[in-house]
């Protein structure tokens, strides 16, 4: 049978779709009424059309870990009366896919090429990002609809079985997609606007600004022929969300290039890939010398404090910060910060009013909150006050709004960890094996359990424990596995710590330890507690602690001053002999028991559910410490019940004697002593008790207990 050709096979494809009346189920549970194919879709029409694969080096037996190049075709046409704008469409890869090109879209989340996206992703549309209507257009399929053209890698689907994604749907807000019909190497949707969603009234014709917890403006101040200059605005809008030594990074899609920056600079300075490039060509008699950066994926950085009135490269309010952005709960003027850049453009788009943003963005720190960000999206113009000084604003020629939202960590994947302990139990369990990643090449076992330690170990680093912990592995009887544990591998790690539980109060202790070569200025951490014990937060001492108006479940704690640094790692006192020391910071939190009576201390209401370092969500333990951790021998148990037997008897004999006791101290003064001694141990800091460690639970699960 002949092979047609991938043109031949896209046009069959449509004339299928176009012949398919079939119904589509909505997957809702208010019996919304079936909507056919493309003839009657009254919403956006999306298609997934396989075309062809070949099978790649290197050819191996088994068929599931043979690797395929694919090519396919999406397609997104908008049927309804209105313009759609900035469109983003959902692919269930579900075949370990690398995609290597999308024309005609960007992966979104900042992914650069070859991108995995073996779970799925999102592709929203470049430089075709809004759709006009038929009814405006006179049905001109070039300006309704944007074809995608997908090329990849994709494993384990032996021919002439056809790969193809487990669904395909629209993502913006508003819109409905129900479960797409499939027949052979196509498959095709209708989604159509959700009656029942709200959106805010939008008065003008471009999109509402977006709510994140980061979200990046790209404006253009002024625009000539060939070039443009642009501020770049960075907020924080999270009350856990912050930025350490930022680097700032993009895709300039259509040639451009940086010719100078105040308030920020580029990390490669480098001129030669405009001069070898396609700038060159054009601007022949240019001098790229002074060219701030070439790259197509520059890296740009915060200039240092010293350089803030500087008149050539800084002087801009907001800037040069070292990189720091923090919440606002801690400080207004560092949640935000701005820079200017002056870009030159390449043909064909030497027009003043041809702006295309830079795709791809992506935020990141030294030890902060993984960010992902979504593309450039066409919003109202930016006001700013008149420069002047007079009252009035200046309005920006175009501007382009990025949100990015905080992702939390996937296993392993962490950047700080957390242990539990509690005086009742004389053991520890330090961080999860593996907590912040491992190495394969390590000689030790990744999937181990973490081995218990004595509390005095938790101050030396990780290479330094094997000795005490091996030493405590036998005194407990426990088992040693062989190869040891992997390390957590985490640069901060903090231990949480139950100090003491009476009656009417407890009291928690958080220790914070820094393995790094680095020293974190203005820290804070958030610990997210059960709600028992949240209602019950009375003090923290040596830190400076808050709720969170956002949450009813959250303290917010950063460093006193004077206390705002968690300095970097050390050497001991004989560093050949002695081990390196970690910086730390430690605080004491007294609870009240009075509006939450029947807390339970020890099933798990002490613990934290979540805790946050510098807005990063550190790996919790999956246990927590038993009560029975101090165990007596039977002996020493007869021994016991012999005395207090002994004590009952003597007390039972004083107590037969009659005193006057008319006009002595207080009716009981034992009781007034108690009190008084409660009092004391919950809010008094106690810096004596001893160290221990335990686990984590995962939200909505109860606790485990070793």
């Amino acid at each position: 049978m002949r092979s047609h050709s991938w043109p031949q096979q896209i046009f069959l494809g449509l004339c299928l779709l176009f012949a398919t009346l079939s119904a589509q189920d909505y997957d809702n549970s208010d019996n919304t009424p079936a909507v056919p194919a493309l003839d009657t879709c009254n919403g956006v029409f999306l298609t997934y059309t396989f075309i062809e694969r070949a099978k790649e080096f290197p050819h191996v037996k088994n068929a599931s870990a043979q690797a395929y190049a694919f090519k396919a075709q999406a397609t997104v046409l908008n049927t309804m009366s209105e313009n759609l704008k900035a469109w983003k469409m959902f692919i269930g890869f579900q075949n370990n896919e690398i995609l290597v090109n999308t024309d005609g879209a960007v992966v979104m989340d900042g992914l650069e090429f070859p991108a995995h996206v073996g779970n799925g992703t999102t592709i929203s549309g470049y430089p075709m990002s809004d759709l006009m209507n038929a009814i405006d257009t006179a049905g001109d399929l070039n300006q309704i609809q944007a074809k995608i053209d997908i090329k990849g890698t994709q494993f384990g689907v032996k021919p002439p079985r056809t790969p193809m994604p487990k669904t395909i749907k629209l993502v913006n807000n508003g819109f409905r997609c129900p479960r797409p019909t499939k027949k052979g190497s196509q498959m095709h949707v209708c989604c159509v606007k959700d009656p029942k969603f709200k959106n805010e009234a939008n008065v003008t014709k471009f999109l509402p600004r977006q709510k994140a917890d980061l979200t990046i403006a790209y404006d253009v101040l002024q625009s000539y022929g060939n070039n443009y200059l642009a501020q770049v605005t960075i907020d924080n809008w999270s009350p856990l969300g912050r930025l350490d030594n930022w680097n700032l990074t993009w895709e300039w899609m259509r040639g451009e290039f940086i010719y100078s920056m105040r308030g920020a600079y580029t990390l490669k300075r480098n001129s030669a890939s405009c001069i070898y490039g396609q700038a060159a060509s054009y601007y022949t008699t240019f001098d790229f010398s002074p060219v701030m950066s070439c790259e197509k994926k520059p890296i740009i950085v915060d200039l240092p404090p010293e350089r803030a009135k500087d008149k050539d490269i800084g002087n801009l309010p907001f800037c040069c910060k070292n990189g720091t952005i923090l919440p606002s709960l801690m400080n207004e003027t560092l949640s935000k910060a701005i820079f200017q850049l002056q870009v030159y453009k390449m043909p064909p788009d030497l027009n003043r009013t041809i702006l295309h943003p830079p795709q791809k963005w992506k935020i990141e720190g030294e030890l902060n909150p993984t960010y992902k960000c979504g593309p450039p999206i066409r919003v109202s113009p930016m006001e700013f006050p008149d420069p002047s000084g007079l009252i009035s604003n200046t309005i920006a020629v175009a501007s382009w709004q990025i949100g990015c939202n905080i992702t939390r960590p996937i296993e392993r994947k962490s950047r700080c960890c957390v242990s539990f302990s509690a005086y009742y139990n004389d053991s520890v369990l330090p961080c999860n094996t593996c907590a912040c990643g491992c190495s394969d090449a390590m000689a030790c076992d990744p999937d181990a359990q973490p081995l218990l330690l004595p509390s005095e170990a938790l101050l030396l680093p990780f290479e330094n424990r094997t000795k005490k912990a091996l030493a405590w592995t036998k005194l407990k009887h426990r088992h040693a596995p062989n190869p040891l544990p992997c390390s957590d591998n985490c640069g901060v790690s903090i231990n949480w710590h139950i100090l003491s539980n009476y009656r009417h109060c407890w009291s928690a202790r958080i220790t914070l330890f820094n393995w790094k070569d680095y020293t974190f200025k203005d820290w804070f951490t958030a610990v997210q507690l059960s709600p028992n014990a949240f209602l019950g937060y009375e003090n923290v001492y040596s830190f400076h602690g808050t709720k969170l108006n956002t949450t009813n479940d959250t303290l917010f704690l950063q460093g006193l001053e004077g206390l705002n640094y968690l300095l970097p790692e050390t050497d001991g006192k004989n560093p050949k002999i002695d081990p390196r020391v970690p910086g730390k910071q430690q605080s004491v939190i007294s609870f009240t028991k009075k509006n939450t009576p029947d807390i339970k201390i020890a099933h798990g209401d002490g613990f934290p559910v979540k805790v946050f370092f510098d807005g990063e969500e550190c790996a919790l333990p999956d246990k927590i410490p038993r009560g029975d951790g101090v165990r007596i021998s039977r002996g020493l148990l007869r021994l016991l019940l012999i005395v207090i037997v002994v004590f009952l008897k003597i007390f039972e004999c004083i107590n037969s004697q009659d005193y006057d006791d008319s006009d002595t101290a207080p009716a009981n003064p034992e009781q007034e002593y108690k009190t008084k001694a409660l009092e004391f141990s919950c809010h008094t800091p106690s810096l004596g008790s001893v160290w221990i460690d335990v686990g984590r639970r995962e939200e909505g699960k109860k606790w485990k207990k070793y």
